[in-house]
């Protein structure tokens, strides 16, 4: 009973991994679609969702009835709880992803981002994407320092989004109040899909711990602070 009560919390563990993988995909190939003006790859982007929403409904549900049969306490029920908050994180990235589509599909055949914007979105979709793909490895490794980390690298989000902006207040801006919106929007999209991956390395912090990733933030390792400085340089 035991080895098949831990079979199944192995198997949300699984489930989250699926789910970060599958929405860090679909970042990635969302920024194709919307700097390519590629309707069909963002109609495969926008159906594609719906595979995160079946896989968070499983979790959930296998969680809820984990909870009812099992009735875990301390250790475990922290990884039943943790992970259906996770789940929701994930969930809303696919969501994102989603966005980024539906407005190349929107613009078609247009493009939605203009070309001297064309770099900055595209390393802010890369960056995503990695930034996802780090979440999915630390929820397999559990490596709270690699965890801690992450939120450092999303400095880097921060910066380009900033940098979107201030090409939008420039008053050399020849594309338009709808180009504008629209480049908000994806700023907006992007940096919100990389704070959801921080909020999936922080509660893998809090799940391994029992600490809120803030509350250790101050004791990261001085080399994992030196590494981060080193990569942004």
């Amino acid at each position: 009973m035991r080895d098949a009560y831990h079979e199944e919390l192995d198997s949300i563990g699984d489930a989250l991994v699926d789910m970060a993988r599958l929405v860090g995909s679909a970042i990635g190939r969302a920024t194709t679609a919307i700097l390519d003006a590629d309707l069909k790859l963002a109609e495969s982007v926008i159906g594609a969702d719906d595979k995160v929403d079946d896989l968070q409904h499983d979790l959930e549900a296998r969680a809820i009835a984990l909870l009812a049969r099992q009735q875990p306490v301390a250790t475990d029920l922290r990884i039943v709880v943790t992970s259906l908050r996770m789940s929701a994180d994930l969930e809303r990235s696919g969501d994102l992803a989603q966005h980024v589509a539906k407005l190349t599909r929107l613009r078609f055949p247009e493009r939605a981002v203009p070309h001297d914007l064309h770099a900055t979105i595209l390393e802010m979709g890369q960056l995503a994407q990695r930034l996802m793909a780090k979440a999915a490895e630390v929820i397999v490794t559990k490596d709270v320092d690699l965890a801690l980390q992450l939120e450092q690298d999303d400095d880097a989000m921060d910066l380009l989004h900033r940098t979107l902006f201030q090409h939008l207040m420039d008053d050399r801006w020849k594309h338009g109040i709808e180009t504008a919106v629209d480049v908000t929007l994806l700023g907006r999209y992007y940096e919100r899909f990389a704070d959801h991956a921080v909020s999936v390395a922080k509660r893998v912090v809090y799940l391994v711990t029992g600490e809120h990733a803030d509350e250790l933030q101050a004791d990261v390792r001085p080399e994992i602070q030196a590494g981060v400085t080193a990569a942004e340089s």
